[in-house]
């Protein structure tokens, strides 16, 4: 690779090169970002010197991760992204959720939005994750519109992604009590993902906004849908998973929550139901509090907005945050 350095002269820039060549919640990555900046990551990564805190083979193994196709095209990829309207946040930018620098060393390098980016300044307590189960069941799907509307109800903002199931009966019913909600994608935000939700990603777009670390145009992956949960847990005070079976990716969301020191709510459903066997396990493990109702979730909400900034923090802090990536589960 050449020139990475010389296209990216500022941080911002820089930034969004690194969010075009590394894979979201890189290690290495991140620790060198959180220590050098941005420009300086990118001027490691195309020269052959040392790295601080790598051997020269873990060295070359981390340039290694670097995409050398996209690099090639660096600069043309720089000016659609610019005609494309798509917008990026770096910490320091007004509407940067500062929920996220919690993350510490696993912060995204990059938020990309499309839509009403102002709604990521609210505070902390203004908004509330609500995930589960792709394959959700009528009763999942009831349950999550009746929790979405009273979150919109009492003017708060609804986070989750955009998958079928319990995310989108959330986005649906936020929409449709007139509320605000945000769709944390593991995809660009200008190629909504999955297609069935087209309209729905869309609509979010138009009155709430759309937020993604990887850049417009990238494809959905594996890697990808673990990553984002940190996200979704980080900007919120309080996480509800609906329905969510042992392998769902949607625990990854409660238990990355719960070590950030934020609330976990879990609804309970039938014993003999394979989607709430999750949630179930929640419970049992004290990860998260029980949440029957509209009334639970609110209360559970408030408590932790009356809880001091600190206390929010009192998780596990930095790169001793669990990254989702080693959680052994599956995507959504």
């Amino acid at each position: 690779m050449t020139g990475l350095s010389d296209a990216a002269k500022d941080e911002r820039t820089a930034r969004i090169v690194l969010s075009m060549l590394v894979e979201p919640n890189d290690p290495v990555t991140s620790r060198l970002l959180a220590r050098v900046g941005a420009v300086e990551v990118l001027r490691l990564a195309e020269r052959n010197g040392e790295v601080t805190g790598l051997d020269s083979v873990n060295a070359q193994v981390w340039r290694d991760h670097f995409n050398a196709s996209e690099a090639r095209s660096i600069t043309e990829r720089l000016n659609q992204i610019q005609r494309s309207g798509v917008r990026a946040l770096i910490p320091g930018d007004a509407h940067w959720p500062g929920a996220l620098n919690d993350l510490g060393d696993a912060a995204p390098y990059v938020l990309w939005v499309r839509g009403a980016s102002s709604f990521l300044s609210r505070p902390l307590p203004d908004f509330v994750t609500i995930t589960g189960a792709r394959a959700s069941t009528s009763y999942g799907d009831h349950v999550a519109r009746e929790l979405a509307a009273s979150v919109a109800a009492n003017e708060r903002v609804v986070v989750a992604g955009g998958a079928y199931g319990i995310e989108g009966a959330a986005h649906q019913a936020a929409l449709a009590a007139g509320g605000d909600t945000i769709a944390v994608l593991a995809n660009g935000v200008d190629r909504p993902y999955p297609a069935g939700h087209r309209d729905l990603l869309d609509r979010v777009a138009d009155v709430g906004v759309l937020v993604s670390e990887v850049p417009p145009g990238a494809v959905p992956t594996r890697h990808r849908f673990i990553a984002r949960a940190r996200l979704m847990a980080a900007l919120s005070s309080t996480t509800v998973l609906v329905e969510a079976g042992f392998r769902s990716g949607s625990l990854a969301v409660a238990h990355c929550a719960s070590e950030l020191g934020r609330g976990v709510g879990a609804v309970p459903g039938p014993v003999t139901s394979a989607a709430s066997a999750g949630p179930h396990r929640l419970l049992q493990t004290g990860v998260a509090s029980l949440v029957t109702n509209a009334a639970d979730l609110a209360s559970l909400v408030e408590h932790e907005g009356l809880r001091p900034a600190s206390a929010l923090r009192a998780g596990l802090a930095g790169d001793q945050v669990r990254r989702p990536a080693s959680e052994p589960t599956r995507t959504l």
